[in-house]
């Protein structure tokens, strides 16, 4: 017989209690009801309903980041990198559309201690990504007339907007988006003498 991990069933049943209720209207004990474990259980992996909301996002912040690190480990022209890493982004974003979807709409609740963690979290991450099109631009390849942050915001505007109208029942599937955001993407910043 398979045993059962705790912290996983606590995630799902919280995952799907937040996205069918909201945070604010779930309780602990619905979410233990729902997992089909004791509270005892629960808080010996999560010490708050709070955290639970942190830990599913942190699931796919952890991906996305230990991603970007392999693609730019590996190297190559920067446009290649950059675009490897815009397609992993908007892929993972799909892949976890239910955790970001449920964060973006619940993390002004979060404690301020876990408000600031996320923001360095993501800080790190568009660090890395602000290095890619640094680069890009010393080299002559992309465009210098635009800030660079204004170019990030650009782009992950497009990624927070996918649980506005990406549907996994839609005409694309999660490639052909993450393919196609990306090129637009990297057509707008692109120099003219690129």
């Amino acid at each position: 017989m398979k045993t059962k991990n705790v912290a996983d069933e606590v995630l799902r049943a919280a995952l799907g209690l937040f996205a069918e209720q909201g945070y604010a209207n779930t309780s602990v004990q619905q979410i233990v009801e729902a997992a089909g474990v004791t509270k005892g259980a629960m808080y010996h992996y999560f010490t708050s309903k709070d955290d639970l909301l942190f830990a599913i996002y942190e699931r796919m912040l952890s991906l996305q980041k230990r991603r970007l690190d392999e693609i730019t480990a590996a190297g190559g022209a920067t446009e290649d990198v950059l675009r490897a890493v815009c397609e992993d982004v908007v892929l993972t974003s799909i892949d976890f559309l239910p955790e970001g979807t449920i964060f973006f709409r619940s993390q002004h609740m979060l404690t301020p201690e876990r408000q600031q963690e996320v923001k360095r979290r993501r800080r790190e991450y568009h660090d890395k990504f602000a290095e890619l099109i640094d680069r890009g631009k010393a080299e002559g390849r992309f465009r210098t007339d635009v800030s660079t942050s204004v170019l990030i915001a650009h782009f992950f505007s497009d990624v927070h907007y996918l649980p506005n109208w990406f549907s996994a029942d839609g005409p694309e599937d999660g490639g052909e988006v993450a393919a196609q955001l990306t090129e637009l993407f990297l057509r707008g910043i692109r120099s003219g003498d690129a």
